[in-house]
């Protein structure tokens, strides 16, 4: 054995260690800007709901409330009452309802059904939200829509609508929920579940319709099907 290799070999085992603790502390970088990262991407996010409802800027061709709430439909009804759009497309409702299940539901809107709205028995999601008012909106002419939802749902239904539809405006009317106005958000344990949820949500919606502008279609509008109606649920309910 060469004198020289076995004195060279003490000296390069003490590198290995340093090496390690080089990497964990990368690692730890890498973890900690990740979290800063998410952080800051959720206060931008919370940044970008009302916590006050408010009037459209604007009269619209259409009015699209997607469903989820008693509230939100009622307040959709109330805009289309005041003339703020020529018709209101309902998105959403349970395939076993019908028109007299949401006048039950929401009594003003019982003198609206005969002129003015519109169900959508189709969508099941935000994405199928997105794509059936798209259709809707199409086939009517209309170039402007009132996008009425809650107001932690409104960014990922806006980003699912324009899209698909990015020669329609868009004016959001956010809902803001009786819970939302009782008490301050991070006080609530359920709140901040649901921020927190919607807010995943959302980054998911962002990152495919960003992949789709680069050609990168990883999960294609025809690849959703609507599931067969089961237990029959209430007239304006769906999970958004």
């Amino acid at each position: 054995m060469d004198p020289r290799s076995a004195q060279l070999a003490p000296d390069a085992r003490p590198d290995r260690p340093r090496r390690r603790v080089g990497l964990f502390r990368a690692a730890a970088l890498a973890v900690l800007a990740l979290g800063l990262l998410g952080v800051g991407g959720f206060l931008v996010f919370l940044m970008q709901l009302r916590v006050e409802e408010s009037k459209p800027s604007r009269v619209a061709d259409g009015i699209v409330v997607l469903t989820g709430g008693s509230s939100r439909v009622s307040d959709a009804v109330e805009l289309l009452a005041a003339g703020y759009g020529k018709r209101l497309l309902i998105s959403g409702v349970h395939r076993t309802n019908g028109a007299s299940d949401i006048s039950r539901s929401v009594p003003e809107s019982k003198d609206w059904f005969g002129c003015c709205v519109d169900l959508d028995r189709s969508a099941v999601n935000t994405r199928s939200n997105a794509v059936e008012t798209r259709r809707w909106a199409t086939e009517r002419g209309f170039r402007s829509l009132i996008v009425v939802t809650s107001n932690y749902h409104m960014p990922r239904a806006i980003a699912e609508m324009s899209h698909v539809m990015p020669d329609i405006e868009l004016i959001p009317f956010s809902v803001i929920g009786d819970k939302w106005r009782d008490e301050v958000w991070w006080t609530s344990g359920a709140t901040m579940r649901l921020l927190l949820s919607e807010y995943v949500k959302y980054l998911a919606v962002e990152a495919r319709v960003r992949l789709a502008r680069l050609g990168l279609d990883i999960a294609p509008e025809s690849s959703e099907q609507a599931p067969e109606p089961t237990a029959r649920r209430p007239a304006t309910a769906l999970a958004n």
